[in-house]
């Protein structure tokens, strides 16, 4: 019998219970057992759910309260010196891991954050050095899989696997120069394996181990590492199900079907094209084969009849009793369920599955592979191919203006009119900025006025005119707070926007919008991605209105704030029958008409941020070049249509830009801004030793973290750009946009910041 499988669920509930909870928490409005009530509550809705949709094999020990590496990195003492000692809770010391701590005598940074791979998920980065202490400061895994149990559930647990917890980290900065966090292995193994003991002990007959650095390139040189590892933890271990995702094992398949594991998880929705080889490494071992064929990244309904044909082709050659189906990865990336949408069409209905509904088709595929004769199994199926055949007739329809205008593009259509050298000079007489100019990155804080207006608006209670004299006072508020410190560019600091993509999406033809389809980013940050459905076309201007009401009322540049379209395919919902690149490109041609519009409009600077393009990055470096082909050029298209006197300025989240710098000095954004605070001016260096041309505002300090750094400190840290960056390329600017953070905090680091610049002018004139 085939059986199913799901590999995570999200974990912050139907209702984001685990935000206000966490949220209440730090605001100190419950105590530490109130939030382990709320979390133990949601945790049982999970399994209730998973096990109400006839999965076999459900997920525990993934659950989080901010970041499961995180969880891992206190469990197993790898807690950085800065934070212990500080007479904090282990509670407390994790969140300060996560978001810093600035409160009763304590003030200390949050720990780096990166993407998780090519998600939107944000993991937080563990620091290693020859001295870290492993130890098991408690045993997740066990402890979630005994409460599971208690609460009548069978779990399978999850754990991250050893090898992927140490590459995924950095040195910390007291470590010795060459230090390797995998250098560790050896003395990390011994804890992993007394955590895998005990879950044995605890009656657990499988753990889902996850290796997702399986599927770059760089564990080609980790062979020897991955063979001590699991010869050393096989033995005591239950049954491992080595488990990697979002993309393809390759060359890599040739040691992992060679470890000592019981099962082997492949994703192939991100790669079928592995199935065959997979199939054949591993066909003369005893290894269970678990086949993600259900995307725990997307929104759209499996089409069964696709994936059965993948599960038969391993099913032929394994058997049924060796092959599992199971999501492609956790769907900690996918909406609780679609359940709660109220709003969408039935036809829109129709084409999604959210995590709830994609544990019911997982159970559904392996019954049907099973040779199941349930009825119900029948119908689901069959109900499957009605869905499916319907969307498919839907995506025939296609916009032949918008299509026509992207096959119309041409090289011309992405190049300023003038190099970087002359625009500069241009520009410099056109703004008239001082040296080091200061600037945000432009959304300012989302009070509660400003979000019980937009929730009157929606309901009725505020009218159109009435909602609109409410912006323009927060825009007014904005302007005034950043001419009276002395910001240089200034921002309308985006009161009107709910989000930096829904808030386009919902101004564009294309795409659909949910009501609770939220989804994690990072701790308690949470997005609403929007979903594109069919072409996209700007029918009209979308912030032009704000941003010359913003310049209206100052003297001082204002800069006009968009998301740029590789930015917006990513953090969207993309179509699944249609290239990301022609999506990609249909958004840029929608947002070149933005642009030529503001600057019509009097704004003589504009942003357009693409936080996510590093992240968009192919898992694999032989599918990079066209991927950077194409969204370097979609941003081109987007910002080119301009004359040489407007500044084009673009941000960028954290990202490791080595491997890809020279398609960031292709992209010939007059300025950049970039996360650095956390990063320890590693980036900087990056920049220094390419040689970076352009204008440059590395983050001054971190936004994600509600501690207000000092002047000092912001002049360090000035100080340690100038010694790597020309004074001349200098911005100063915080790490990102301020939409998170409270007004008190804001105003006085922004106060420091702007002296900092200050500084900075009179030290390096």
């Amino acid at each position: 019998m085939v059986l199913s499988s799901v590999l995570g669920f999200p974990r912050i509930g139907a209702n984001r219970e685990v935000k206000k909870a966490v949220e209440a928490y730090w605001a100190g409005k419950i105590s530490a057992e109130d939030l382990t009530k709320a979390a133990a509550e949601v945790k049982k809705a999970s399994w209730s759910a998973v096990k109400a949709q006839g999965v076999d094999f459900i997920p525990s020990g993934e659950f989080s309260l901010y970041d499961h590496v995180l969880d891992h990195s206190a469990a197993f003492n790898v807690i950085p010196k800065r934070y212990v000692g500080l007479g904090l809770s282990p509670l407390d010391v994790y969140f300060a891991m996560g978001r810093g701590r600035q409160a009763d005598g304590v003030d200390v940074p949050a720990s780096e954050m990166k993407k998780w791979f090519d998600s939107n998920y944000h993991f937080v980065v563990p620091e290693f050095s020859e001295e870290t202490d492993f130890k098991l400061n408690f045993n997740k895994a066990v402890e979630e899989f005994k409460e599971a149990k208690t609460a009548g559930f069978a779990t399978r647990p999850v754990v991250l696997g050893p090898v992927s917890f140490l590459v995924l980290g950095k040195a910390a900065k007291g470590a010795q120069a060459g230090f390797q966090p995998i250098s560790l292995l050896p003395k990390l193994l011994p804890v992993y394996k007394t955590l895998l003991a005990d879950l044995k002990a605890a009656g657990a007959d499988w753990v889902q181990v996850d290796e997702p650095v399986l599927v770059l390139d760089s564990a080609a040189t980790l062979e020897k590492e991955f063979a001590s590892a699991y010869a050393a933890l096989a033995p005591v271990a239950p049954k491992i199900l080595l488990t990697t995702y979002f993309s393809r094992l390759d060359s890599n398949l040739a040691f992992v079907s060679k470890l000592p594991v019981a099962g082997l998880h492949i994703d192939l929705a991100r790669a079928p094209g592995q199935l065959q080889e997979v199939v054949d490494a591993v066909k003369t071992t005893d290894i269970v084969l678990s086949l993600g064929v259900v995307s725990g990244r997307n929104i759209w309904k499996t089409d069964f009849d696709a994936a059965i044909k993948l599960a038969k082709v391993a099913v032929d050659a394994l058997g049924q009793d060796r092959v599992i189906i199971a999501t492609s990865s956790s769907l900690l990336h996918t909406p609780v369920t679609l359940a709660s949408e109220k709003k969408l069409t039935d036809e829109q209905k129709d084409w999604f599955s959210f995590a709830t509904e994609k544990a019911a088709e997982v159970a559904t595929i392996a019954a049907v592979v099973s040779n199941s004769q349930d009825a119900k199994v029948a119908a689901a199926l069959e109900a499957n191919k009605v869905s499916i055949a319907a969307r498919r007739a839907f995506e025939t329809n296609s916009d032949a203006t918008v299509r026509n205008r992207v096959a119309a593009i041409t090289p011309d259509q992405l190049e300023r009119k003038s190099p970087f050298a002359e625009r500069k000079e241009i520009q410099a007489k056109h703004l008239d900025l001082p040296k080091f100019p200061t600037t945000t990155i432009g959304s300012f804080p989302q009070t509660k006025e400003i979000r019980l207006a937009r929730a009157k608006l929606g309901k009725g209670e505020l009218s159109p005119e009435e909602y609109e004299d409410f912006i323009k006072k927060e825009v007014e508020i904005v302007v005034r707070f950043q001419e009276r410190i002395g910001l240089d560019l200034l921002v309308h600091g985006e009161p009107e926007r709910n989000d930096m993509v829904q808030y386009f999406g919902e101004q564009l033809h294309g795409f659909v919008f949910t009501q609770n389809a939220w989804v994690q980013s990072y701790g308690s940050r949470y997005v609403r991605p929007p979903i594109i459905v069919s072409d996209v076309s700007r029918p009209g201007p979308m912030t032009v209105k704000w941003s010359a009401y913003a310049q209206s009322i100052t003297k001082k540049p204002m800069k006009g704030m968009l998301t740029g379209p590789v930015t917006i395919l990513n953090w969207s919902f993309p179509r699944a029958d249609v290239s990301r690149e022609l999506q990609s490109k249909q958004l840029a041609l929608a947002l070149r008409d933005e642009v030529i519009d503001l600057e019509k409009a009097g704004i003589n600077a504009i942003q357009v941020d693409e936080p996510a393009i590093r992240e968009g990055l192919p898992l694999r470096r032989a599918d990079w070049d066209a991927y950077l082909k194409w969204a370097v050029d979609s941003f081109k298209l987007a910002t080119a249509g301009v004359t040489d006197q407007l500044q084009t300025h673009s941000h960028f989240c954290y990202s490791d830009f080595d491997d890809i710098f020279p398609s960031i000095q292709r992209l010939d954004a007059d300025v950049i801004s970039i996360e650095a605070s956390k990063a320890d001016m590693k980036l900087l260096n990056t920049f220094k030793h390419y040689g970076y041309s352009n204008q440059i505002g590395p983050g001054v300090y971190d936004i994600h973290s509600p501690r207000v750094p000092g002047a000092q400190e912001i002049k360090d840290r000035l100080k340690a750009m100038l010694d790597i960056l020309p004074d001349s390329l200098l911005f100063v600017n915080p790490d990102c946009g301020l939409k998170t953070r409270g007004w008190k905090e804001t105003e006085a680091s922004l106060i420091n910041l702007v002296e900092g610049a200050k500084w900075a002018r009179e030290n390096y004139a």
